[in-house]
């Protein structure tokens, strides 16, 4: 199998499965589980999954192409995801995704040539009273401003010397 839980994984899944009546319902902690340790879903690792959990290898994809959340193709160390909905959309939010893909060479839905930073647009991130909102990774960054971002961006880059 070219999936494998490492052993915290391992023991956050057997957790997972102790709190759900049936392994179906464990479907969608799971897929945040993986994510979370694997950063993406390819075909082996939607395939191990269903073995995992001992479901139609369907009812896996279709988890994984239904929700936004899941990444299908690898990403960078940081998922830079900026909210582009209304809120965040009135307080510049387009000017901060410009800004970023220029900064980093990249257009919305690629990774950096050193595997850093992948950039995407997403519809909500439920901080709207905050925005512009952008996530990276699992962590939020509201009120944002250029200024923000070259110190976020610099912090990060410093965190992966």
């Amino acid at each position: 199998m070219a999936f494998e839980f490492s052993a915290e994984g391992k023991k956050a899944f057997e957790n997972i499965l102790t709190r759900y009546p049936d392994k179906e319902s464990a479907l969608l902690p799971t897929l945040h589980l993986a994510q979370k340790e694997f950063g993406s879903f390819t075909v082996d690792r939607m395939d191990a999954i269903a073995g995992l959990l001992g479901l139609p290898h369907v009812r896996v994809y279709r988890g994984v192409s239904f929700y936004t959340m899941y990444q299908r193709q690898e990403v960078g160390k940081y998922l830079l995801q900026v909210c582009t909905n209304v809120s965040c959309s009135l307080l510049g939010a387009e000017k901060l995704v410009t800004y970023l893909g220029e900064t980093l060479g990249i257009k919305v839905g690629e990774t950096t040539a050193d595997g850093l930073f992948t950039l995407i647009e997403v519809e909500c991130l439920g901080a709207c009273g905050n925005a512009p909102v952008m996530m990276v990774n699992d962590d939020y960054y509201e009120d944002l401003t250029i200024e923000k971002l070259d110190a976020l961006l610099d912090q990060l880059r410093r965190n992966s010397e």
